[in-house]
C-alpha cells in the first residue's frame, strides 16, 4: 500500500494522520503517554519508529512535552503550559449529537458579532478571530460574523481572556439580508462551504462503518488494535468536524450526512467502551465517550 509524507497508508478507508496528531491522540487522562503502546500503534498506522523518534523530539523541544527514559520504554508527559490545548471541544460536540436527536431546534435568530481592535492590539485580535472562525462564525464584511447558533457567551470568555471585550459588539436578530437574499436556507449555503463540509461527514461515515466492522467481527481485538480504531476515529472525527458550523437542521440540505456520521461514530465508540478493559484510556477517547454515554446511548 503506498504512504504518505509522514508514513500514513492511503487508499481505501485508511486514515491520514500524522505522526504529531497521533502524539496528540495518544494522551491519556493522566497527561502522559506511553511510548511503548504510542510506537506500537504507530507501526500499526504504518509509521516507522524513527518518524516518531523525530517527532518525539520536536514536541519536546516545542515545550509541549516532557520526556522520562528512552525509546520505547519512555514516558512522555504534557506540560502545564500546553495542557489546555489537549482538551477538545466537547460541549460543541455535545451540541451536534443533541441537534441530531432534535433536541437543539432552531429559533429563527441570526446571532452577529462585531469586534474593532485596534493595530496595537493585532495580537489579541487575531486570537479573537481565530475563535470566532473555529465556532463556526461566517463573515459578513470586515469585522462582523454571523452564526446560527447562540455563541455570545463563548465569544465574550474569548474577548474577555484577551482583554479586548469593551471592543465587541452583540446582535440577535431573526432578519438577515446579505445583499439581496434573505432565505435562510439560500444563506447558509452562500455563507459556509456546506458541500466540503459534507463530503468530510461522508468520509467519516466509510470511516466509521469499516471500523464498526471490524469491531463487531469476531475474535477478540488486542488493545494495539483498539488503541489504533480509537485513534483513527478520533481523528477523522475532528477532521470532520473542526471546520463544521453545526449548522441547525432547518438550514441543512436533506439528507445531511453529518448526523448518518455521527451515528455510525456513536455505534463504534459503544462497542469500544464495551470492550475497553485495560487502564488509562485516551483522553480523546474518554471524553468523546462521555458525550455517547450521556447524549446517545440510553
Amino acid at each position: 500500500m503506498p504512504e504518505r509524507e509522514d508514513g500514513a497508508p492511503v487508499g481505501g478507508e485508511a486514515v491520514e494522520i500524522s505522526t504529531r496528531t497521533l502524539v496528540h491522540g495518544m494522551v491519556r487522562e493522566d497527561a502522559t503517554v506511553d511510548a511503548g503502546e504510542l510506537y506500537a500503534v504507530a507501526n500499526a498506522l504504518g509509521m516507522s519508529d524513527q518518524q516518531v523518534r523525530l517527532c518525539v523530539k520536536r514536541l519536546v523541544g516545542e515545550g509541549s512535552f516532557s520526556q522520562e527514559g528512552r525509546g520505547r520504554k519512555a514516558l512522555l508527559r504534557v506540560t502545564a503550559d500546553a495542557w489546555l490545548s489537549f482538551t477538545p471541544a466537547v460541549e460543541f460536540v455535545r451540541h451536534a449529537f443533541r441537534q441530531d436527536r432534535g433536541l437543539a431546534p432552531w429559533d429563527g435568530s441570526w446571532h452577529l458579532v462585531a469586534f474593532a481592535v485596534p493595530e496595537s492590539a493585532r495580537a489579541a485580535r487575531d486570537s479573537l478571530r481565530e475563535t470566532i472562525l473555529r465556532l463556526g462564525g461566517a463573515p459578513l464584511q470586515g469585522g462582523l460574523y454571523v452564526s446560527a447558533n447562540a455563541w455570545e457567551d463563548l465569544v465574550e470568555a474569548r474577548a474577555r481572556q484577551l482583554d479586548v471585550a469593551d471592543g465587541v459588539t452583540y446582535v440577535v436578530s431573526p432578519h438577515l439580508r446579505v445583499g439581496g437574499e434573505s432565505d435562510p436556507h439560500a444563506l447558509a449555503a452562500s455563507l459556509w462551504p456546506l458541500e466540503e463540509i459534507a463530503e468530510r461527514h461522508r468520509r467519516l461515515v466509510a470511516v466509521s462503518r469499516a471500523r464498526l466492522a471490524r469491531l463487531q467481527g469476531p475474535g477478540d481485538l488486542s488493545r494495539t488494535e483498539r488503541l489504533t480504531i480509537e485513534i483513527e476515529l478520533a481523528s477523522e472525527f475532528t477532521r470532520a468536524m473542526d471546520p463544521d458550523p453545526l449548522l441547525p437542521a432547518e438550514l441543512l440540505p436533506r439528507p445531511w450526512p453529518g448526523a448518518e456520521a455521527r451515528d455510525v461514530l456513536a455505534r463504534c465508540w459503544s462497542h469500544l467502551l464495551r470492550r475497553d478493559d485495560d487502564a488509562s484510556p485516551t483522553l480523546l477517547f474518554r471524553l468523546y465517550a462521555d458525550v455517547v454515554r450521556e447524549v446517545v446511548l440510553p
